[in-house]
């Protein structure tokens, strides 16, 4: 899936790619995607949680090698 925002937060751990995302969240319109390259296996959950919480939508979650891909759609 490609999405017109990507955020890299390799080699970051908890809970910088969640306070990244947020961020870069915030500066978007409703609907639009954001996808999020983490090295941090903790983030597969961390990301699951973040969007219960907040209404984002975790449109889809995979992995690719050491690499943890996150899209989420702005509510």
């Amino acid at each position: 899936m490609t999405a017109p925002r990507e955020l890299d937060t390799r080699g970051l751990n908890c809970p910088l790619p969640i306070l990244k995302a947020k961020k870069a969240l915030s500066d978007m319109q409703a609907g639009e995607l954001l996808r999020v390259v983490s090295t941090d296996p903790g983030s597969m959950r961390d990301f699951q949680a973040f969007a219960r919480q907040t209404g984002h939508e975790l449109v889809e979650q995979s992995s690719a090698g050491s690499e943890f891909i996150h899209v989420l759609r702005r509510r």
